[in-house]
């Protein structure tokens, strides 16, 4: 089987692991690294590291799959510097892709088998084990819109569907009202919500997408406690639709319904 530095050095041919840090980039508490490169914000979001954990001249970035043994390459980075920031308690790395690389970013998948914690590797300790499983044709992307009952969006996904205005994505929610549930993925708290009216869930969603809490009181009072990063933990999915034009007060009640049944009320973000 194919190894990834054959292939890389095809393309960058003085290229040596030697030279490289592997960044397995798994989910760090807080953020699925998967998410933030399909949001587009990968290569600012490992800029920062709270340690200086990319003290070569390349890095090589692999994003791990839904917890499986695949990684996708995001790209090989050249860095060129580091800051401390003393505001955030970061260093900052000065990451440029390399262009010759560019084109596997997002379309090759790696198998490798990570049983060990350790995410800042050596690339020559691990380069023979680096298998090419799959060189997708196009670069991986946000998928269209599943269906009302397969939507489970993080909040960078939910920026980029809305950033973007992906068209089967805002066709379907700006055509229906309904409930929904908010997933605190720190906590374990759940807020059920509803969206009725011109534009439907698109809308209301909308406003989470800017704000990160939609003015909900106790999601405000979340956000201003821990930071307004802690949004970043928020995942959304659809609990029932109705039609766009249906009456606010059956929207209502069935989010009442969906309160009581998710005990949102005594043991997560609903104050009411």
């Amino acid at each position: 089987m194919f190894k990834l530095f054959d292939l890389l050095q095809l393309l960058s041919p003085t290229l040596s692991p030697a030279d490289c840090k592997l960044h397995m980039a798994v989910w760090n508490g807080v953020e699925h690294p998967l998410d933030v490169f399909l949001a587009g914000d990968f290569e600012d979001w490992q800029r920062w590291q709270t340690k200086r954990n990319f003290e070569r001249r390349f890095v090589v970035s692999l994003i791990n799959i839904h917890g499986t043994d695949n990684w996708l390459f995001s790209g090989l980075y050249e860095q060129t510097g580091v800051e401390f920031k003393n505001e955030e308690n970061c260093f900052y790395y000065d990451l440029g892709q390399v262009r010759d690389c560019a084109e596997l970013s997002g379309r090759l998948v790696i198998k490798f088998s990570r049983n060990f914690r350790a995410t800042y590797l050596l690339a020559e300790r691990w380069s023979e084990d680096l298998l090419v499983s799959e060189l997708k044709s196009e670069r991986l992307t946000l998928s269209e819109f599943p269906g009302f009952k397969s939507v489970n969006l993080s909040k960078r996904e939910l920026d980029c569907v809305i950033r973007q205005s992906i068209p089967s994505w805002k066709g379907a929610l700006s055509s229906v009202s309904g409930v929904y549930v908010i997933s605190d993925t720190m906590s374990g708290k759940l807020y059920v919500g509803s969206a009725y009216g011109e534009g439907g869930i698109w809308s209301r969603w909308s406003q989470y997408s800017s704000s990160g809490h939609g003015n909900n009181v106790e999601l405000r009072a979340l956000l201003n406690d821990l930071g307004a990063k802690s949004a970043e933990a928020f995942r959304f999915s659809i609990l029932e639709v109705a039609d766009v034009h249906a009456n606010k007060n059956e929207v209502i009640t069935r989010e009442t319904h969906w309160k009581e049944v998710l005990l949102s009320r005594t043991h997560g973000y609903n104050s009411n």
